[in-house]
């Protein structure tokens, strides 16, 4: 009994962790956005505007990623760090169909027409890259160690 109530202990941590991952990376997000669409559209115009922000999130992903799994004390199984990624893609495609298309006033078949093909794309695979974050990090060491080898 008192081993299902750690493995119920740990799934709630994972997914707290999975809440805060999305919380971070969207808020990231967010402001790389706000700065995209004022500083970089007028000069490159959307589609390259869009592609030239997805390394940025993905280095935001990754950093996010590998300190809540640390901080957190997430272990490095694949099901726990699954589970993680998972809760924080539910939260960021509910956040992008919710909030997002509620605060623009369109619908989903108006924002995939409105859409680039090509930065959809790119999106999409940053996306899942975002997802599957906390398994890519699950053994990778610090940042600082990595630069040094």
């Amino acid at each position: 009994m008192a081993e299902h109530n750690l493995h119920a202990l740990d799934v709630v941590r994972i997914i707290r962790a999975g809440v805060l991952y999305f919380a971070f990376v969207f808020a990231a997000g967010f402001v790389l956005g706000m700065l995209r669409v004022m500083f970089l559209v007028p000069v490159l115009g959307t589609r390259a505007a869009e592609l030239a922000e997805i390394p940025f999130m993905l280095a935001i992903s990754y950093f996010f990623a590998l300190t809540l799994t640390r901080r957190m004390s997430i272990p490095s199984r694949v099901g726990d760090r699954v589970l993680m990624g998972a809760s924080a893609l539910v939260l960021m495609l509910a956040a992008e169909f919710g909030l997002v298309l509620w605060l623009r006033g369109m619908d989903l078949a108006g924002y995939f027409a409105t859409r680039d093909p090509v930065s959809t794309v790119g999106y999409y695979i940053a996306l899942f890259a975002f997802a599957a974050m906390p398994l890519i990090v699950r053994r990778a060491k610090t940042g600082f160690e990595l630069n040094a080898r």
